[in-house]
């Protein structure tokens, strides 16, 4: 019987588990399409702009996600490629659901960051950077939609590092910018490899390549292309930063990758360079204790919870992040520091709506357990009694808020059960008025397109037509002095008193000035902006 510490440092060896960062549109759908396709976990990439062939993206399960061509839900994807087990956690490009990404980035080892070539770094790109350079992991970089006019390359450098502030080295050069795209310079290969179109990208694409002094590439690249080439080529050697992969590790560098995730070219050697560098698995802090990957007892974490997958079942799934040991189907573990052992009898891999029963699994994995309302986002999994809690898990304010109401007032059930589970995925935060009827709820949203989602998914998975009232409230603030009553304090005639799902007092505010109010002629009071799981 190998030894199981040794069986699990194996395994970890073998696994990458990253997240794909972007601005909408850059094509970060695309771009997981076409790592699938690579990885054979399908055989054509469904692209996002494909819609005339129905052939929808395979991450994108949601009803509203197919109408709209947007992701607005994370989703998991696993597959094999070259010996290693690839974890993908494609997240909302949306950025009214950003709150879902940056929960899912603290389950993931690395990010691969898509940036639209002739955009450049964009606003949503900005912020989830800042959330991937906070937690200190590798950030890898692909510059996208080469086959169309992209910005000069040098310039999308200088505005990665003055934009992001961080250093980058290319390890390829693209060669024709302005829609007239050629191909790359392979640097550390020192090779050309040529675009030759393909079929859209359905397919595994076909390139040729060659050494940058073999004479016949001077002939089919044309003496313009070929001297810019040579020129660049000697400026990034000269001028350009040293490849130096610790600083990669250590989120300093970042490597750029130039291709095209629509027709596929450079997806290939992107993803067989990212396997090499980015790191397996590491330690994760669990209540200021470093569990290391290889530890014999199991912990994982909870970091999303999603209601209705699979609407014939009308189920619920908790993903979990495996941090270390072995896990097995079946297996008993304590939640959250209970003193009960549960089973995880119906543990699942994920290929976005498709699933299938997994027997075991290792640290990096992210595996789905059936959760009949027993799970929490943040909540800790563990076979060692008493379990250590894992701390990683942020929790963002609400800045939009509306009254919402069942218009049938016989679907009150369905209602509030629908409320409740989508409360529970952690996108929208539910709040009750204080005296106030018991059909209608505050719902607060990190975005306004959230409202819209909740009306989408409310009306087809639990068959209730919902009453949206916008408020013009911006901010809430939990009541944190336990002992005060919200119905004694001096208030302006705006503010709302509420409770959250779990009883806790909350004030709804329109402004900034209606909560110096508050502070001022409140004395003692303690207001947070951030709940506590």
């Amino acid at each position: 019987m190998p030894d199981l510490k040794k069986v699990i440092q194996q395994q970890v060896q073998r696994r990458r588990t990253f997240a794909i960062i972007s601005h909408p549109d850059a094509g970060k759908t695309t771009m997981t399409e076409k790592l699938l396709l690579y990885g054979g976990a399908i055989n054509m990439a469904g692209s996002v702009k494909a819609r005339k062939a129905k052939k929808y993206a395979l991450s994108d399960w949601m009803e509203i996600e197919k109408e709209r061509g947007i992701s607005v839900t994370s989703s998991v994807m696993q597959f094999e490629y070259n010996n290693h087990c690839i974890n993908i956690l494609d997240t909302p490009g949306h950025q009214d659901f950003s709150e879902d990404t940056y929960r899912t980035l603290v389950a993931a080892d690395s990010a691969v960051m898509l940036i639209d070539g002739a955009k450049g770094v964009e606003a949503q790109t900005i912020k989830l950077f800042h959330v991937c350079k906070m937690r200190g992991i590798p950030i890898f970089t692909f510059i996208n939609k080469l086959d169309r006019a992209i910005k000069n390359p040098f310039d999308l450098m200088q505005e990665i590092e003055d934009v992001l502030g961080i250093r980058s080295y290319p390890m390829n050069w693209p060669i024709g910018i302005d829609g007239d795209f050629k191909g790359v310079y392979n640097r550390k290969l020192k090779q050309i490899e040529l675009f030759t179109g393909g079929n859209h990208g359905q397919s595994v694409v076909e390139s040729t390549v060659g050494s940058v002094d073999d004479p016949i590439f001077r002939d089919l690249l044309g003496e313009p292309y070929y001297s810019n080439l040579v020129e660049d080529i000697e400026l990034l050697n000269v001028a350009g930063d040293d490849f130096n992969l610790k600083e990669v590790l250590e989120g300093k560098l970042t490597p750029i990758f130039f291709g095209s995730a629509m027709t596929n070219f450079g997806v290939a050697p992107f993803l067989e360079e990212f396997l090499r560098m980015a790191p397996a698995p590491g330690a994760r802090i669990f209540t200021d204790t470093l569990i290391e990957p290889d530890n014999e007892d199991f912990y994982g974490f909870i970091f999303k919870i999603q209601a209705n997958m699979n609407p014939n079942h009308r189920d619920r799934i908790a993903f979990m992040r495996i941090c270390s040991g072995k896990f097995t189907k079946g297996m008993e573990v304590y939640l959250s520091n209970s003193s009960k052992k549960i089973r995880l009898s119906q543990p699942q891999q994920l290929m976005a709506q498709e699933r299938e029963i997994v027997d075991e699994a290792w640290p990096g994995d992210i595996i789905g357990l059936f959760d009949p309302g027993i799970f929490k986002i943040g909540d800790t999994l563990s076979t060692a009694r008493p379990s250590h809690l894992f701390t990683g898990i942020p929790l963002f304010p609400s800045e939009h808020f509306a009254r919402i109401a069942p218009r049938d007032t016989m679907k009150r059930k369905q209602f509030l059960k629908g409320i409740m589970q989508l409360s529970e995925e952690g996108t929208i935060q539910v709040f009750k008025q204080l005296d106030i009827g018991v059909e209608e709820f505050i719902v607060g949203a990190v975005g306004v397109l959230q409202f819209e989602v909740l009306e989408h998914r409310l009306m087809n998975e639990y068959n209730v037509d919902l009453k949206i009232s916008m408020l013009p409230h911006k901010f809430a603030r939990w009541l944190t002095n336990t002992d005060k009553d919200p119905r004694d304090l001096n208030l302006t005639s705006s503010t709302l008193l509420a409770e959250d799902k779990d009883g806790r007092f909350v004030l709804i505010f329109e402004n900034q000035w209606s909560i110096d109010w508050a502070k001022d002629k409140n004395k003692g009071i303690e207001l947070s902006d951030v709940s506590m799981q």
